[in-house]
């Protein structure tokens, strides 16, 4: 059985989760940990469900899903696993603040640990992620699927009843809708999806009652 632990970070209130099972071996997605209380919060959590860190997940490359790489890297040796198409995101977090929000964002960041393959998965434990690519809010944007947990995270493709911008660098209207349609639609409808901000879902409620699936 999978545990999710959810931490709401930062000033954009960015869900990061501490996914792990039975064995104790944990990954986590969206590491948006920006202020030390979170830092700690995180490592705390960890610690005392005696968890094994094995791999750190990017859904996408924007600053606020990744502000605490650095923190996940000096502390459990980490580098973040992400698309290949939001390297010009990733590894340039400094720059990408700092053009955003319109000051200086002085932390290092280590290098990109693995950049995703087609049809790779990701394994922990007993389980393993699916990567459904699910582009348009960035043109790398993933989903990390569990068929037997049924359970998936979306990063900013889809939230609840809504989905996630696409007038920032890159991202495409048309590609986030057909992410929804061709791909997010058609996983089973009790699947449920932790978002990148804002509460969890299921698939079945969004097909029914989210407008941009209609």
């Amino acid at each position: 059985m999978i545990t999710v632990k959810t931490f709401e970070c930062n000033q954009l209130q960015e869900n990061t989760y501490v996914v792990s099972d039975d064995t104790r071996e944990c990954v986590i997605i969206d590491c948006g940990a920006y202020f030390e209380d979170e830092h700690q919060a995180i490592q705390q959590y960890i610690e005392a469900q005696q968890l094994k860190p094995v791999h750190l997940l990017a859904t996408h490359g924007h600053f606020d899903h990744n502000y605490g790489n650095d923190f996940i890297f000096k502390t459990y040796g980490l580098k973040v696993e992400i698309s290949a198409d939001d390297a010009f995101l990733i590894n340039d977090l400094p720059g990408q603040f700092e053009s955003m929000i319109g000051i200086p964002l002085h932390r290092q960041y280590p290098e990109v640990g693995h950049f995703f393959e087609e049809g790779e998965t990701i394994s922990f434990g007993h389980h393993k992620f699916e990567i459904l690519k699910t582009p348009g809010h960035t043109p790398g944007g993933v989903t990390y699927y569990n068929k037997e947990e049924g359970i998936a995270f979306s990063g900013d493709t889809l939230f609840r009843m809504s989905i996630g911008r696409t007038d920032f660098d890159r991202g495409s209207y048309q590609d986030i809708t057909n992410s929804l349609h061709q791909v997010l639609a058609k996983l089973p409808p009790e699947t449920v999806v932790f978002c990148g901000h804002g509460p969890k879902t299921t698939i079945g409620e969004e097909v029914r009652y989210n407008p941009y699936f209609s």
